[in-house]
C-alpha cells in the first residue's frame, strides 16, 4: 500500500485575491477524502499556510514541495488516512 496521496485537484491561487486564498485552500482540503491530495500553485512560498495547517490540522495532512520558486511554488497537500503519521 502506497503512502503517497492521490492527486485529486489543482488549486491555482495566483490570480485570486490574497484574502480569498486560504479559505479556498482549506475548503478544497476539507472536501478531500483520506488518501487524496490537492496541488497548490502559488506565486510565493506558502510557508505561512503551512503554519496555519499545523495550528489547525496538526497530524492530519502531508506537505510536499513539488516546485520551489522563484516564480512558481507547487505543493502537494494530502489528507492523511486515519492512523497514519503526517509528514512535512
Amino acid at each position: 500500500m502506497s503512502n503517497t496521496p492521490t492527486l485529486k485537484t489543482t488549486v491555482d491561487v495566483r490570480s485570486i485575491a490574497p484574502r480569498e486564498r486560504h479559505p479556498l485552500i482549506f475548503g478544497t482540503f476539507d472536501a478531500l477524502q483520506p488518501g487524496e491530495a490537492l496541488l497548490l500553485v502559488n506565486d510565493h512560498d506558502p510557508k505561512p499556510l503551512f503554519y496555519q495547517f499545523q495550528a489547525e490540522l496538526a497530524g492530519t495532512f502531508s506537505w510536499d514541495y513539488i516546485e520551489k520558486g522563484p516564480d512558481v511554488w507547487q505543493v502537494a497537500i494530502g489528507k492523511q488516512p486515519a492512523g497514519e503519521k503526517a509528514h512535512a
